[in-house]
């Protein structure tokens, strides 16, 4: 893997990087575009009141969201060749072209992020797997928060590991231990990882090792997830967003 970094300091996200949308493949690119702005050096990903579900008629339970990936791929309308899919024969809806922006394999990824969400959301900066095959579908998953496992100011439940999902080579390892740390603050998240081992840290602090991470192309996501389903009856008007100032890679 090749040096990268991006600190978000053009007016418009790089396209020979990111893809504004959200699994695409599986609904559409309007129904999948993310809502987000690049101001003085960050990225903000927000879901504001007013956003549509996304993929309202597939996914079984109401979701929002904002996100952006380093790659994607899909075969024609009506095939099976897709990443991530979320139901068992789910079949493509809208064939994407094949983007290859920024695929890691190997070395290390860090992101400097601060997180404004509540009970009903959350974010996170996941490396799933480009899928030349299905079995190539595994996730590095660097950081992933739940606003409800918050204590505001204090400290907050920290995902990490590797997740096996449709790759039978890899061993499931996802945790979530508490840190004494404010996700409103910016920190930087990340991991390194090498055919034997994938070490996460949190503000350059090693917290957790996994054994054996996948080492074939895996495209960066970064996205914020709200889920009405989680409502309390009184908070439609929350606005939950994901900010990075800065997102690299090294071998």
């Amino acid at each position: 893997m090749a040096a990268f970094s991006d600190d978000f300091g053009s007016d418009r996200l790089d396209p020979t990087v990111w893809d504004p949308h959200y699994l695409p493949h599986w609904g559409t690119r309007a129904g999948t575009a993310a809502h987000y702005s690049l101001d003085d050096g960050l990225l903000r990903l927000d879901i504001p009141v007013d956003q549509g579900l996304w993929c309202p008629d597939q996914h079984e339970t109401p979701l929002r969201v904002s996100g952006v990936a380093s790659g994607g791929h899909s075969g024609p309308v009506g095939s099976t060749i897709g990443g991530q899919p979320f139901r068992t024969g789910q079949t493509v809806l809208e064939e994407q072209p094949r983007f290859e922006g920024w695929l890691p394999s190997r070395g290390e990824v860090a992101v400097r992020c601060r997180m404004e969400i509540t009970h009903r959301s959350m974010a996170a900066v996941w490396l799933s797997g480009f899928e030349e095959t299905p079995d190539d579908s595994g996730e590095i998953c660097l950081v992933e928060v739940f606003g409800k496992d918050v204590e505001p100011g204090r400290s907050a439940e920290i995902g990490m590991g590797i997740k096996k999902l449709g790759d039978p080579r890899l061993v499931h390892d996802f945790a979530a231990p508490r840190l004494a740390i404010d996700v409103a603050e910016w920190h930087e998240y990340a991991v390194r990882w090498d055919d034997a081992s994938a070490v996460f840290s949190v503000d350059g602090e090693a917290v957790r090792t996994c054994h054996h991470p996948p080492t074939y192309p895996l495209q960066v996501m970064v996205a914020v997830f709200d889920f009405p389903d989680w409502s309390r009856g009184d908070d439609d008007h929350l606005v939950p967003a994901y900010e990075l100032d800065r997102i690299s890679g090294s071998d």
